[in-house]
């Protein structure tokens, strides 16, 4: 009952506000005053003020909502817990097809016998190769071949 009686007068007091405006030859704001005033009867002649106080005033209302706060908290934890793992349930199905495929590569023909690191070995020697070419028209860059020789790049 409160609710409706405040916005009666919040509209009252609008429509006095537009008469006010459109006294003093404004008659497009006045106008848009006007709509804006009779929003609040609108709103209680439709019953969604009624509607809107039920569910302020009731307790289960408020439970409801920490409930479904709870949810999206625990639904916000688990997906930041396994971007920082870095495993999605696509890469865990396909660690677990890789262990039972054994350790043959898509295109082999045969299972491969040497390790990660004895498979890149040949890339790794063909890349000094051009880096040594690149670097062979001009010698300023000595210094930087060098270091990257001793670390073995």
């Amino acid at each position: 009952m409160l609710a409706e009686t405040i916005c009666s007068a919040v509209s009252a007091a609008g429509l006095g506000i537009a008469a006010i405006t459109a006294y003093r030859k404004r008659f497009l704001t006045a106008t848009r005053i006007a709509a804006y005033s009779l929003v609040p009867v609108g709103l209680v002649m439709t019953g969604v003020v009624e509607w809107l106080s039920g569910i302020v005033f009731k307790p289960s209302v408020w439970i409801g909502f920490g409930l479904l706060a709870v949810a999206w908290l625990l639904f916000m934890t688990t997906r930041a817990v396994e971007r920082r793992s870095g495993s999605t349930r696509k890469e865990r199905k396909a660690a677990r097809a890789a262990e039972q495929g054994g350790a043959v590569a898509p295109a082999a023909s045969s299972p491969s016998l040497t390790s990660g690191a004895g498979a890149t070995a040949p890339q790794a020697q063909e890349r000094p190769k051009k880096k040594q070419q690149a670097a062979a028209p001009g010698d300023d860059f000595s210094d930087i071949e060098a270091i990257l020789k001793k670390h073995g790049i």
